[in-house]
């Protein structure tokens, strides 16, 4: 028997901790500028599991990207208006948000 890789099992509890959430449930964060948007080009638990692990190459490469930055007006009225269900996942101090399509 092999013991387990501790990063992969790190990284099943980040997916399980993942959920489906209304935006407008994700509205203090967003309001205290802790929501964080992640394009849906990216997995949310990898993303998650980089900014837990404090990868700054990784995060500051997506966030020069804009593939990664904190939520924007623009994107918060969107949502409200479309009563949006996002995919989120808490990583201290933030709230990552991917739109769930």
């Amino acid at each position: 028997m092999t013991a387990a890789d501790p990063q992969e099992i790190y990284r099943a509890k980040v997916n399980l901790e993942t959920s489906r959430i209304a935006w407008k449930e994700l509205q203090r964060f967003f309001a205290s500028g802790a929501a964080i948007f992640v394009n849906d080009e990216l997995d949310l638990v990898e993303v998650a599991f980089q900014f837990s692990q404090d990868n700054k190459a990784q995060v500051e490469r997506w966030l020069l990207t804009k593939k990664v930055g904190k939520v924007s007006d623009d994107q918060a009225t969107k949502w409200i208006a479309s009563d949006a269900d996002m995919w989120a996942v808490v990583v201290s101090p933030w709230v990552l948000v991917q739109p769930a399509e």
